[in-house]
Formats: C-alpha cells, sequence, structure tokens
C-alpha cells in the first residue's frame, strides 16, 4: 500500500475505529505468515491505535505483502457522509421586508435559490435547523436602507461573495473547516446604505445558576 492509494486531498480526512482494525488485522496476518516479530507487530500496533487520520496509516503497512501479493489497501478511500439534510419540499423561494420585518427559522426547507430582499425593514434568516432542497443552494441578499442577518450552523459549507455600497456585506464567522457530504450555501448579493451580516449560530443562554457560579 502506497501513499498512492489515498490520494493528498484525503490523506488528512479522520480514520474510524473500524479503519484502525483493519489495520491491526493486517498486521496480525503478517506477522503469522512471519513477515513481521512480535516486536515490531507491538510497535505498529501502537502506531495504528495512535492513528488520527488516513495519511498516518498508509505507511504502517506499505511495505507489507500478504501471502504472495501485494497487500490490497486496508484504508478504504474516503467516502463523504450524506447528509440526512438535504431534500424535502422546497419552501419560499423570497423573503421581502419593506418597512417591516421577517423572520424564517426552523425546520424550513430552502430552496435551490431563494432570494432576500430588505428594504428599509429587516429580515432574520436561521438556517440552524433548516433542510436544503439541494446540496448546494444560494441565498441573494438586496439590503437598502434595511438590512438582513443569516445565522448558519457548524454543520453546513458556507460561500460568501456579497458587494457592500456605502453599507456592508460582511461574513462574522470563525475559521471553519470543510465538512464533506454537507450541504453548502452561497451568500451574495448587495447591500446599498444598509447591511448583510452572515453569522454563526447563536449560543445559547446561560441559565441563572450557572451565571451566578461563574
Amino acid at each position: 500500500m502506497s501513499d498512492e492509494l489515498v490520494p493528498a486531498d484525503q490523506s488528512h480526512m479522520r480514520a474510524s475505529d473500524a479503519d484502525r482494525e483493519r489495520i491491526a488485522q493486517v498486521l496480525h496476518q503478517a506477522t503469522a505468515e512471519g513477515r513481521l516479530d512480535i516486536h515490531e507487530l507491538d510497535e505498529r500496533l501502537v502506531a495504528v491505535y495512535a492513528a488520527k487520520t488516513y495519511g498516518e496509516l498508509v505507511p504502517i503497512t506499505a511495505d507489507l505483502v500478504l501471502s504472495g501479493l501485494p497487500h490490497t489497501p486496508a484504508v478504504p478511500q474516503y467516502q463523504p457522509a450524506v447528509s440526512n439534510r438535504v431534500g424535502g419540499e422546497p419552501g419560499s423561494a423570497v423573503s421581502v421586508a419593506f418597512w417591516s420585518g421577517v423572520n424564517r427559522k426552523g425546520g424550513w426547507v430552502v430552496p435551490r435559490m431563494h432570494n432576500a430582499v430588505a428594504i428599509m425593514g429587516g429580515i432574520e434568516i436561521d438556517l440552524t435547523h433548516a433542510n436544503f432542497a439541494e446540496r448546494e443552494v444560494t441565498i441573494s441578499c438586496f439590503a437598502f436602507w434595511g438590512g438582513v442577518e443569516i445565522r448558519v450552523p457548524d454543520d453546513i459549507n458556507v460561500k460568501v461573495d456579497g458587494f457592500g455600497f456605502m453599507g456592508a456585506f460582511e461574513e462574522q464567522l470563525a475559521s471553519r473547516r470543510h465538512v464533506p457530504g454537507a450541504p453548502t450555501v452561497r451568500i451574495t448579493g448587495l447591500a446599498i446604505m444598509g447591511a448583510v451580516e452572515v453569522k454563526g449560530p447563536k449560543k445559547k443562554k446561560k441559565g441563572i445558576l450557572r451565571e451566578l457560579l461563574e
């Protein structure tokens, strides 16, 4: 097994307990065939159970062949998980606030394209518990003397590329890692003398007792 068997862009992915067990079985078989002695087995098993990524598992069996044949990779190719947040009947394709306010939250289904228009009003879109009609959706925002606030949870991927003119189009998110298999939300649009703000999930409020203790 060589590094080529686990593509570079997947070698950093987290290995599961089942992945480590498969590598351990390979090592036990190699020891039974006389390819490793008991001390080498012990050293490699320590490395197996300490490994956190596919890339760390690959070198452990790179020099082994089993039953006279090159060893078939014990580390599986990474397969993105299928998100249970994709699917459902699409909700409204538009949110309009004109001298008013609109709040979308809860278990609604975001359509492939959703337009949020705030003119001298405010729109709040919370994706924390939302589903997505497709794996990639777009929320297009227009704010004129108004504001659009979008809350995004940590288990989805987000791309922000809007523009502010005498206003703000801001991404207020901490550094985020790519979540394989998760839906991707592109947030784009224009803010004129208004604001579009993309934020992380709301923090849970602390109980009174906890606040007193802290």
